[in-house]
């Protein structure tokens, strides 16, 4: 069997974690799924792209959220 050594994909930073991709059988975190669909979110603008065709009638006084979180938050 061959000694294959596959060096970490970076995924960037979210505040002040690194966030990489390995496949050595290291140490896993339940959440890191979720990091990294939000990566992907932020560099394709999916729930930008979404929130745009809404047709947002919410009294803007009242809002405390945008669109955009609310889609996030739900994918």
């Amino acid at each position: 069997m061959p000694n294959c050594t596959v060096e970490p994909v970076d995924l960037g930073r979210v505040g002040r974690r690194v966030i990489e991709a390995a496949f050595d059988g290291g140490d896993i975190v339940s959440d890191g799924g979720v990091l990294l669909l939000r990566q992907v979110d932020q560099r394709i603008g999916l729930t930008k792209s979404i929130a745009r065709v809404f047709d947002d009638q919410r009294r803007r006084a009242s809002v405390a959220h945008s669109m955009r979180d609310l889609l996030a938050q739900r994918i």
